[in-house]
C-alpha cells in the first residue's frame, strides 16, 4: 500500500504504534525488577532465580515461533493476528500481576517452579499480541524509509510505556518501599497489568477494521495440526536462513540479546549498589530518559534519507561500545563525582540518555531490516511469512536473552550481591571484580553484531527492485488468472 506523506495523519499509525506500549512495560519489568524480587524479596540464590527465568525465556523463543508461524496462516474474519492479541489482552494482565503477589506459601522448592510457570505465562501471553501486531508492518507500509518512520513511533510508545512506569515506581513504589520490600512490587503490579490491558485493547480495536479486510491467507489442513505447525515453521526456518541478509539479522539477535539481557539484569544493582543511586535518584534518571524516544523520533527521518539502515544501526552499536564503559572506568580510577552524589545522577543520566538514544535507532533500523527481508526472501520462496521472519528475529533474542540472564545471575552470586542492602556493602574489590566480568563480555558481543552486521546487503535500490519484481509478478498472475480457459 502507498503510505500518506505524514503517517501521523493516518490512525492506524497511532493505533499500531500503541500495541508496543504493553510489551514495554512488561520488558520492562523482566529486564529490571524480575531477578531484584526474585533474590531480595522471594530468596532465591541468584543463579537459581536466573535458571527459571532463563528456561522461561527459552521456552518463549520456542513458541515465538509456533506463534509467529501460526499467525501467517490463520483464516479469521477478525483477521490473521487478531485473534492471537485478543487472547492476550486475558492472559497477559492476569499472570503479570500473579507473578508480584504470589498467593500461595513461597517454599525454598516451591519458589523456582512459581516463578518459572508464570514466567512461561507472561511471555507467552506476550508474544500473543507482540509478534503478531509487530509483524502487520510490512501490509501497512512498503515504502523504504516509511517503515523506519512507523517503527520510530512503535518504539517510542514501548519506551515511554515501560520507561515511564519504571519512573513512576521508583517514585512512589519500589524506589519508596525498598528493592527488599514486597509491598511495592505489588502495587507495581496492580498498575502494569491494568495499563497492559488497556494498551493491548485499544491497538486490538484500532486496527481489526483494516486487517479483517484484506485476503485471508491459504489455509490448509495440517495448519490446524499443531505438531504440523510447528513442523512447518521450522522446516520454513531453515529455508530463511539460506537467505544470507535474514542469517545476518538471526545471528545479529543473538549475539546482541546476550549482550542486552546482561546489561538489563544488572541495571538495578549497578545503580543502587555500584553508583551508590537512591531511589528517588534512580526515578530521576527515568526522568531523563523519557527524552530518549522524543530524540529518536526526531533524528530517525532525516537520517534514514541520507544514510543506509545498515550504516544507522553500525553507528549506533558503536555508541553502546564506547559510551557504557566510561561511567564505570571513571568511578573506579577516582575521576567520577561522589557516589549517590546528585552530580553524579547528572552526568550517569547524560550517558544513558544518549545511550538510549542510540538503542531505539539501532532497533528501529534492525526492525525495518527485517521487514525489508520479507520481500527479499518471497522473491525466492513466492511466500510472505512475516510473523515467521519476526518471531525468528526475537527467537534468536530471546534464546540468547537468557543466556544474558544466566550470565548476569552468576556475575551477582560471583560478586556476592545478593546479602546486598545498601551501597556502603559494596566495596571497590566488589565494583573491580563486576566490571571485570561485565564490561568486556558486554563490549565484545556487540563487537561481533558489528562484524555481522557488515554482510547486510539489501539497500534501498534492492528493495525498490523486489517490490517492482513482485508488482510485476501480481500483474502477470492476475492477467493469467483472468485468461478463460477454452471448453474442450
Amino acid at each position: 500500500m502507498t503510505t500518506p506523506q505524514s503517517p501521523t495523519r493516518n490512525p492506524l499509525f497511532w493505533y499500531w504504534s500503541s500495541a508496543s506500549a504493553a510489551f514495554g512495560i512488561k520488558n520492562n519489568a523482566f529486564s529490571y525488577l524480575l531477578l531484584p524480587f526474585t533474590t531480595q524479596v522471594l530468596g532465591m540464590p541468584g543463579y537459581v532465580a536466573a535458571s527459571a527465568l532463563g528456561v522461561a525465556m527459552l521456552w518463549d523463543a520456542v513458541s515465538d515461533l509456533i506463534l509467529g508461524h501460526w499467525s501467517d496462516k490463520t483464516s479469521s474474519r477478525l483477521g490473521r493476528r487478531h485473534p492471537f492479541m485478543y487472547a492476550a489482552l486475558i492472559l497477559l494482565p492476569l499472570s503479570f500481576w500473579g507473578m508480584f503477589n504470589p498467593v500461595m506459601e513461597m517454599t525454598d522448592d516451591l519458589m523456582f517452579w512459581y516463578v518459572l510457570v508464570f514466567a512461561i505465562l507472561i511471555r507467552t501471553s506476550t508474544t500473543l499480541v507482540e509478534v503478531p501486531s509487530v509483524a502487520q508492518l510490512p501490509e501497512l507500509v512498503s515504502q523504504y524509509e516509511g517503515r523506519s518512520e512507523w517503527l520510530s513511533m512503535r518504539h517510542a510508545f514501548g519506551w515511554l510505556g515501560g520507561n515511564g512506569l519504571h519512573t513512576i515506581n521508583f517514585f512512589l513504589w519500589v524506589g519508596h518501599y525498598g528493592m527488599s520490600v514486597h509491598t511495592g512490587y505489588a502495587i507495581y503490579a496492580w498498575v502494569g497489568a491494568t495499563l497492559i490491558a488497556i494498551a493491548i485493547l485499544i491497538s486490538s480495536l484500532g486496527t481489526q477494521k483494516y486487517f479483517a479486510a484484506l485476503p485471508r491467507p491459504e489455509k490448509s489442513e495440517s495448519d490446524n495440526n499443531l505438531w504440523a505447525v510447528l513442523v512447518h515453521a521450522f522446516r520454513e526456518l531453515v529455508q530463511s536462513l539460506a537467505n544470507k541478509n535474514f542469517a545476518v539479522l538471526f545471528f545479529n539477535g543473538l549475539l546482541t540479546g546476550i549482550a542486552g539481557g546482561m546489561l538489563a539484569a544488572l541495571y538495578l544493582y549497578n545503580t543502587n549498589y555500584f553508583f551508590g543511586f537512591s531511589g528517588t535518584q534512580i526515578a530521576m534518571t527515568g526522568v531523563f530518559v523519557l527524552v530518549s524516544p522524543l530524540i529518536s523520533i526526531a533524528l530517525i527521518p532525516p537520517i534514514g534519507r541520507i544514510f543506509s539502515k545498515r550504516q544507522i544501526a553500525i553507528f549506533a552499536i558503536s555508541c553502546f561500545i564506547f559510551l557504557t564503559p566510561v561511567p564505570y572506568l571513571l568511578f573506579l580510577i577516582g575521576f567520577w563525582p561522589a557516589m549517590g552524589s546528585w552530580l553524579s545522577l547528572f552526568f550517569y543520566s547524560a550517558f544513558i540518555v544518549i545511550e538510549v538514544v542510540c538503542l531505539i535507532i539501532n532497533g528501529v533500523m534492525l526492525d525495518s531490516m527485517m521487514a525489508d527481508v520479507v520481500e527479499d526472501s518471497e522473491i525466492d520462496t513466492s511466500r510472505r511469512s512475516e510473523g515467521l521472519f519476526y518471531a525468528t528475529r526475537g527467537f534468536a533474542a530471546k534464546a540468547f536473552s537468557a543466556g544474558g540472564i544466566f550470565l548476569a545471575g552468576i556475575i551477582v552470586s560471583i560478586v556476592g550481591m545478593e546479602s546486598f542492602v545498601t551501597a556502603a556493602d559494596m566495596s571497590h574489590d566488589h565494583r573491580v571484580l563486576l566490571t571485570s566480568w561485565f564490561l568486556p563480555i558486554y563490549c565484545g558481543l556487540h563487537l561481533s553484531a558489528i562484524v555481522l552486521l557488515m554482510f547486510y546487503r539489501i539497500q534501498k535500490d534492492t528493495h525498490e527492485q523486489n517490490l517492482a519484481t513482485l508488482a510485476e509478478r501480481k500483474t502477470v498472475s492476475d492477467v493469467s488468472a483472468s485468461v478463460p480457459v477454452a471448453p474442450i
